[in-house]
């Protein structure tokens, strides 16, 4: 456990496993990257130095509980890089995350290698599906904890997998994600995000990967960042919006085969 100092905020991260370093960005939630990467970190760590830091809105990193933006959240990945002196890096961004870690890699170039968006969007507002989700979200959180846990769970794992589990253990997702203060900031940047200026600056290599039963952030944003990017590679998983809790083996090989490459 290491903390780096980012303006207000005392910024908590981890690191495990050994080999190229990997720095895994989790998205919305104030449990931040233990909750995201619980079981998936230890997949890489196998074959990397895997970082991953805890954003401002999670319950390890202490900040003054303003308003979020893009900048400020990659501003302390680019802290946490260059705390560990281990750039340039492979960055993985999940959802919020992709936002965060697209505008590291378009603002400092010299710390990344490889990039890898994980069901990410470039601007809510002008998807009138994702503008007002998280309007919901938002007003669930402040009327109705509960609803918006079966919210987020409805949207977050298709249909098909939640039928698969079965009841009791869906019931068992749903308290997951409360709707703290932190994750309210979370949903709050999620409803103003906006990095198309910063997409044409990124450099590094680039996988979009996309789940093609997302319900949160439809495939189609996927579809338009792997666009957008310069130079950028593609693929789908059939899977809902935390592809990799659905489809772990799929999506470590996907992944690991696009950082491996020559």
């Amino acid at each position: 456990m290491a903390t780096v100092t980012v303006a207000d905020a005392q910024v908590h991260y981890e690191i495990t496993g050994t080999g190229p370093t990997l720095v895994l960005v989790h998205g919305t939630g104030s449990a931040g990257a233990a909750l995201t990467w619980g079981e998936i970190a230890p997949r890489f760590a196998a074959a990397h130095t895997v970082i991953t830091p805890d954003l401002s809105g999670t319950e390890q990193t202490t900040d003054a509980g303003e308003p979020l933006t893009v900048e400020r959240l990659a501003a302390q990945v680019i802290a946490v890089i260059e705390d560990t002196g281990a750039g340039p890096v492979d960055l993985l961004g999940f959802s919020m995350g992709t936002a965060v870690t697209a505008a590291v890699a378009a603002l400092r170039p010299d710390l990344v290698r490889r990039l890898v968006l994980v069901a990410g969007w470039a601007h809510t507002d002008s998807d009138e599906y994702l503008r007002n989700l998280f309007t919901l979200w938002q007003q669930l959180g402040d009327s109705d904890p509960a609803a918006f846990g079966r919210s987020v769970t409805m949207t977050g794992f298709s249909r098909a997998f939640l039928n698969t589990i079965g009841r009791d253990q869906v019931e068992g997702l749903i308290p997951n994600m409360p709707p703290t203060p932190g994750t309210l900031r979370h949903v709050d940047l999620d409803t103003r995000v906006d990095i198309r200026h910063l997409l044409p600056r990124i450099q590094a290599s680039t996988l979009v990967l996309g789940g093609t039963q997302d319900a949160t952030v439809p495939i189609e944003h996927s579809r338009v960042l792997h666009e957008v990017i310069p130079h950028s590679t593609y693929a789908e998983i059939d899977a809902g919006h935390v592809v990799f809790f659905e489809k772990a083996d799929e999506f470590t090989a996907v992944v690991g085969e696009f950082l491996h490459a020559v």
